[in-house]
């Protein structure tokens, strides 16, 4: 068993206690650098060394998917395969995860080779891949109408990913798939901690600071399990929220313990998402202001709002991540701990990876 306590200041005029407990092992730390928020369009292709660069095929030895840089003109000016068909691909290792922000292409140099239209597809471990979505859609890009123009697009929505594929989906009819890429962003700034499914990580919460009107926790996950317990809150009188995994699906749990005092509101559940079990990353955020309740999944928000005392949870004394340590405590819908991944945990603007390490 590891332990650290620290002093960490919740608000401008109260300090609390706080322990930082790690049951059993934590599989994995990994911290990434941090990137420039305010900056984040640095050019990210052009750097790589050929090694960086693969393809479904190459049609000659000077159409390899290294000669696919933006307004280079080595080799036979750029990638193409050796069949031009909707199953070619051309992928870039960025060699660490990276925030994607923008992505140009050209055809090939001085040629009729060019790509019409494409995809985007991303990956943190060049094998299990998600296809980039816009306005809840797969979003089909639209590519060039000659060789030399380059054609920029700034994405709704950033990529977090180390490995990104460009999917060729129509291309000139007179000539054949032809592609020279660049990519915009910068190093994702990323705490993330494994769990192997036997450990979780704890607050407790030495003194009692407010009751819990306003509470912000946010974080990221991802896993191949279907289900596990990423979250679990409470205080000393039996109140309690738990989020969980189930069957792919994540359930948010508000308990109030004492429902003889809030008949009405005993237990609040509120079910999003699906299949959470495939290895990608999934954001959630919950934020539990007086009788409003936010529950966010992947963009995807329900609202509730409650009546009577919901406001009055008493949740002051422990808050989990990844389980439970204590077998059969109440407020779970199953027993399995959390085995995967956790990114950039906030609770109220605190960042708790990063105290844990630090402590």
């Amino acid at each position: 068993l590891l332990g650290a306590s620290v002093n960490a200041n919740m608000d401008s005029v109260t300090e609390i206690f706080l322990k930082l407990l790690f049951l059993l092992s934590v599989r994995n730390w990994h911290t990434a650098m941090a990137g420039n928020k305010y900056n984040c369009d640095d050019p990210l292709v052009f750097a790589l060394p050929q090694s960086s660069f693969s393809s479904s095929s190459e049609l000659s030895s000077s159409h390899s998917p290294g000669f696919a840089r933006l307004n280079r003109r080595e080799g036979a000016g750029g990638w193409s395969p050796l069949v031009s068909n909707k199953y070619q691909w051309l992928q870039i290792d960025l060699g660490e995860r990276t925030e994607i922000t923008a992505v140009a292409t050209q055809g090939g140099y001085g040629s009729s080779d060019w790509v019409t239209s494409y995809l985007l597809m991303f990956s943190d471990s060049g094998r299990n891949w998600k296809q980039y979505r816009q306005e809840e859609s797969i979003w089909a890009f639209s590519g060039n109408t000659n060789a030399d123009n380059v054609v920029y697009y700034k994405l709704q929505h950033s990529i977090k990913a180390r490995f990104l594929r460009f999917v060729p989906l129509d291309w000139n009819p007179n000539g054949r798939i032809g592609m020279r890429i660049e990519v915009y962003g910068c190093t994702y700034r990323s705490e993330v901690v494994g769990f192997d499914g036997k450990s979780c990580l704890i607050y407790i919460f030495n003194q009692k600071l407010m009751s819990a009107q306003k509470d912000v926790i946010s974080l990221k996950f991802k896993t191949m399990q279907s289900d596990g317990i990423l979250l679990h809150r409470e205080g000393q009188n039996g109140d309690h929220i738990t989020l969980e995994l189930i069957k792919g699906k994540l359930f948010l749990l508000f308990n109030l313990g004492d429902t003889k005092t809030h008949p009405s509101n005993a237990q609040i559940n509120i079910t999003l998402g699906s299949l959470l079990d495939d290895q990608h990353w999934h954001s959630v955020l919950i934020e539990h202001f007086n009788n409003q309740v936010n529950f966010t999944v992947d963009k995807h928000t329900q609202h509730f709002h409650a009546k009577g005392e919901f406001n009055y949870l008493d949740l002051d004394y422990e808050l989990s991540f990844g389980g439970i340590p204590v077998p059969g405590k109440s407020g779970t819908l199953s027993r399995r701990s959390f085995h995967g991944c956790f990114e950039n945990i906030y609770y109220n603007g605190m960042n708790i990876i990063d105290l844990a390490r630090r402590h």
